[in-house]
């Protein structure tokens, strides 16, 4: 094998880091794709009829030409009615991809797993990203970020930051970070974070399996954001803020007896240190 790259690079003239740099450059482009047909597809959902031409203006991708996004759309089968790509969104050859870790864990205390999702919110006819960071156990939001791309830089990475910033002390080794397959999730930056943290990466490939994550998002847009008065990005960053305080704090939650999440997360960490104190009483 080494022979036959090495025989490759005399022949062509081109250097190992040429050709590297070429597969990191379309790497890039095909998970660009992978997220934009995501959105493409929820588009196309709400409005059947609307022209590629519309929605490359109403998504605004950067890095992405618009002869190059009607021409993947229209391969993909967006130039219609939707039709499903099934596990291209999600799945391809060459695509790093992380067995679903939080399908066979159960749940027995906050930070053993956090699920994350990336959602959209349309203002002035174009669309912003939103990335949320649950803790699976109290689903009190660890974290998020708001976004004018999709860029990892400006979506999964600040809101994982954000959250081991603000609860470093309390991550051991082991914490599952579960996801869907969107590339913010397996870039090398992104990675290079959750590995440095000794977090347990895990993917879904069907929606359902991050169901809390795509719950959250449909909470926190339809029962905070459209009621809010949000006119321009610097209004959104301002209420996405107030509507995680409200989630977190104040909205009492069935699944959690009707405690809030923070309250729920609180008095769990009160109950388990009394627990531990009793137990070290007895020994």
């Amino acid at each position: 094998m080494n022979c036959s790259l090495n025989y490759f690079y005399l022949t062509t003239g081109i250097s190992k880091q040429g050709i590297h740099s070429f597969i990191e450059r379309k790497m890039r482009f095909f998970d660009l794709s992978l997220n934009i047909l995501k959105l493409v597809s929820v588009i196309r959902t709400d409005h059947p009829t609307m022209s590629l031409r519309s929605m490359f203006y109403k998504i605004n991708p950067s890095g992405m030409g618009r002869d190059a996004f009607e021409r993947m759309c229209k391969e993909n089968g967006y130039e219609s009615k939707r039709r499903s790509i099934r596990a291209r969104t999600t799945d391809s050859s060459g695509v790093i991809r992380f067995a679903n870790v939080l399908a066979s864990t159960t749940l027995r205390c906050p930070y053993q797993a956090w699920s994350s999702d990336i959602t959209y919110y349309e203002l002035n006819e174009r669309f912003y990203y939103i990335t949320f960071i649950m803790d699976c156990f109290t689903r009190v939001i660890v974290g998020y970020s708001i976004s004018d791309n999709l860029r990892t830089l400006n979506t999964s990475l600040p809101a994982l930051k954000a959250a081991i910033k603000k609860r470093e002390h309390m991550i051991k080794p082991g914490l599952i970070f579960h996801s869907d397959g969107g590339g913010q999730y397996y870039s090398k930056e992104f990675l290079e974070c959750t590995q440095g943290m000794k977090m347990i990466n895990s993917m879904c490939e069907y929606a359902y399996e991050n169901g809390k994550a795509e719950r959250l998002n449909g909470v926190i847009k339809n029962n905070y954001l459209r009621y809010f008065k949000i006119k321009t990005y610097a209004q959104l960053i301002k209420n996405v803020d107030r509507a995680v305080e409200l989630y977190n704090c104040d909205k009492p939650h069935k699944a959690l007896k009707y405690n809030t999440p923070a309250d729920f997360e609180k008095e769990w960490f009160i109950l388990h240190e009394k627990n531990s104190k009793s137990n070290l009483k007895i020994r």
